[in-house]
């Protein structure tokens, strides 16, 4: 049986794939002061998409795009503290103080990690894609469900 014939799997990625979202929201905030972060988040969402590309609610796509923002990105922000005389990859924090929410702190390390998951994601779907993926997600025509079965050669007689 395929994922395209399986009415399971695509409503149990739809169910599941808000609450994995929410977890690589969770997972890209949490970055630096606890476990996670751009690569864990990364992973998740990566996940998710290899989960929706299998049971075919989408096509593997932006795979050169999602790899090249999240180079550029990353090394963009890594990059720019060397202009102002500062080490590579130095942090720059940011705090404001916003109505509802109080004291708001963030720093280019976000941005950095935002970079990370792009490219994280991206590999993701170009190895999906490279292996051929969403052609599981689709029935083969000419299939009828069972295996291949392995013939003798003519002139052998079975026993």
């Amino acid at each position: 049986m395929t994922a395209a014939q399986s009415t399971v799997l695509p409503l149990a990625v739809r169910v599941t794939s808000p609450l994995a979202l929410v977890l690589a929201a969770y997972l890209f905030f949490a970055g630096h002061n606890s476990p996670g972060g751009g690569f864990a988040a990364g992973l998740v969402l990566g996940a998710v998409v290899a989960l929706r590309i299998v049971s075919g609610l989408q096509e593997p796509r932006h795979t050169i795009g999602l790899l090249t923002a999240g180079g550029i990105l990353a090394a963009g922000i890594a990059i720019i503290p060397l202009v102002f005389g500062e080490p590579l990859l130095d942090q720059v924090i940011v705090e404001r103080t916003v109505p509802v929410l109080g004291k708001v702190k963030s720093g280019s390390a976000l941005i950095f990690d935002a970079g990370v998951t792009l490219i994280v994601v991206g590999l993701v779907v170009a190895v999906l894609d490279g292996l051929g993926i969403e052609d599981l997600a689709e029935p083969d025509p000419g299939d009828d469900g069972q295996a291949d079965r392995v013939s003798a050669p003519e002139g052998e007689l079975e026993s």
